[in-house]
């Protein structure tokens, strides 16, 4: 291009030549043309060297303001990463729940309360300090509205129940005070002494083991514990997790050993003997509890849970004359051990593809049994014998037909006269359907209104075949049957609507 430019110059001023001019004359202009290309060919040339000079310095300029870009994306990467890492992360869970429960006794006597009005709030928080061990723990505040100045003692209630640790953030009451429900460590591993086909967990604090698997479907949540069947109280303990599914090559298969202390034996601070923190032998022994959880088939859909566990010295009131007044004021004895066992079978869909409802139904059956062996002496609900109870629980949780953001439930269970689970903690007003000695049904519908809030409501009816379901291990757990005079005034119906709004975020 740029040589044809010159000789277009070139023509230019030979057309502006006299046609007269000599040879001599055309030489001249030929030689001063060259000289004044050469020149603009010189000029040309240094204009393009210093061209190529700004555009090397420009891309030098480029190169290092993409290295300080990079430079302060790690900067802001550091930043993020160690400010997560200082962080606690938070989560809300709050519910405001109205509920009308009702009781008829065995006398045909009926009793309700129609408007029961409560807040429970969770604020969860988790922690991850570095690959192998975090942090979890959950914040409780369980309330009814206003104050509140029940005295149970007056129907021959124990006035430390109500309050009692295993339900201490599970029953709503009138203490304004946030409380502890769960605060442990986790620590998780891929590899096993050395073994990769082996990844575990070990866990220390007070663990979730309430909201198990079974009854979280109508508290509309993840399980927050193995099983819900036998056990369902808040815990102090440890826990250690092995997942078998590698080296076995089953789907799924894990186990789980626990372990924990539901009491402690052991004077207070500022003892009036000066003997601080030694065992008080004016109150009931430690009771403990270990175990053993066992999922030996899980491919997703299709699983089986399985648990045994164990818990000694286990606590209750003495009623020696049968008024129905707890004896000493509620003082609490031991009354001998209890064995429970559970094993469910639990299907994430109902069959493959038959219909786009089956496959987003979840149904699961459980069998638990418990057995009870009395201290020497003691009458263990009610008998000196070894009693053993069952119970089965059956339940489905589908889509709702009408609208596609809603899902709806049916539970069933049924219990044996001597049948005793550790449910205390379970959230029914009415106290724990899976303890009932008797039949239970409950129907339930959860709808999502926001990506936060959801809309729940629930109906549960208890129909009693013997008394005590709810009682601990003494007197207050003795079966009698409802024609028994004794049982008078014992529940024989019990009810519980339930609607609650639920903020999750």
């Amino acid at each position: 291009m740029k040589k044809q430019l010159l000789a277009l110059s070139a023509v230019a001023a030979l057309s502006t030549t006299s046609y007269a001019a000599t040879d001599a004359d055309v030489l001249k202009q030929l030689e001063a043309l060259k000289a004044q290309i050469a020149q603009l060919e010189a000029k040309l040339n240094n204009q393009n060297k210093k061209l190529e000079d700004q555009l090397k310095n420009q891309d030098k300029k480029l190169v290092k303001v993409e290295k300080k870009v990079k430079k302060n994306k790690e900067n802001i990467t550091d930043v993020k990463i160690h400010d997560a890492g200082d962080n606690i992360k938070w989560d809300v869970d709050f519910r405001t729940q109205v509920d009308n429960v009702s009781y008829k006794l065995a006398n045909g006597e009926k009793r309700t309360n129609d408007g029961i009005m409560s807040n429970r709030l969770w604020l969860n928080m988790k922690f991850q300090a570095d690959e192998n061990s975090s942090f979890f723990g959950t914040l409780s505040y369980n309330k009814l509205y206003g104050d509140n100045r029940a005295d149970i003692t007056n129907a021959g209630g124990t006035a430390n129940n109500a309050s009692f640790d295993w339900i201490t953030n599970e029953a709503a009451t009138n203490d304004n005070e946030v409380k502890v429900k769960e605060a442990f460590w986790l620590y998780s591993n891929s590899s096993f002494l050395g073994n990769d086909d082996i990844s575990w967990t070990a866990s220390v604090g007070r663990r979730p083991s309430t909201d198990g698997l079974g009854i979280n479907y109508r508290a509309d949540q993840e399980r927050k514990s193995a099983l819900s069947h036998t056990v369902n109280v808040e815990f102090d303990g440890l826990s250690a997790r092995f997942n078998l599914d590698k080296i076995t090559g089953v789907p799924g298969m894990w186990l789980k050993f626990c372990a924990g202390r539901g009491l402690t034996n052991a004077k207070l601070r500022f003892s009036s003997d000066g003997t601080d923190y030694l065992e008080d032998n004016d109150t009931a022994e430690n009771v403990d509890m270990a175990g053993i959880i066992f999922v030996p088939y899980d491919d997703g859909q299709y699983s089986v849970h399985m648990n045994y566990a164990k818990a000694w010295n286990l606590i209750g009131n003495k009623d020696r004359n049968g008024d129905g007044m707890a004896d000493e004021n509620g003082k609490f004895y031991n009354f001998g051990d209890i064995e429970l066992a559970t094993v469910m079978f639990k299907a994430f869909g109902i069959g493959n593809g038959i219909s786009d409802f089956l496959d987003d139904t979840t149904f699961f059956a459980s069998y638990a049994m418990s057995k009870t062996d009395p201290d020497s002496g003691e009458m263990m609900l009610g008998s000196s014998n070894t009693e053993r109870g069952h119970s089965y629980l059956l339940g489905l949780n589908m889509p709702c037909p009408i609208t596609d953001d809603a899902r709806i439930g049916v539970e069933w269970n049924k219990g044996s006269k001597y049948w005793r689970s550790i449910t205390y903690g379970e959230d029914t007003m009415v106290g724990s359907k899976i303890a009932a000695r008797g039949t239970a049904w409950e129907v339930y519908r959860h709808q999502k209104l926001t990506d936060a809030l959801s809309f729940t409501l629930r109906y549960t009816k208890i129909d009693y075949d013997y008394t005590g379901s709810n009682g601990f291990f003494g007197d207050y757990g003795t079966p009698m049957s409802m024609g028994n005079p004794q049982a008078a005034t014992a529940v024989e119906e019990a009810e519980n609507f339930t609607a609650n709004i639920r903020y999750r975020f």
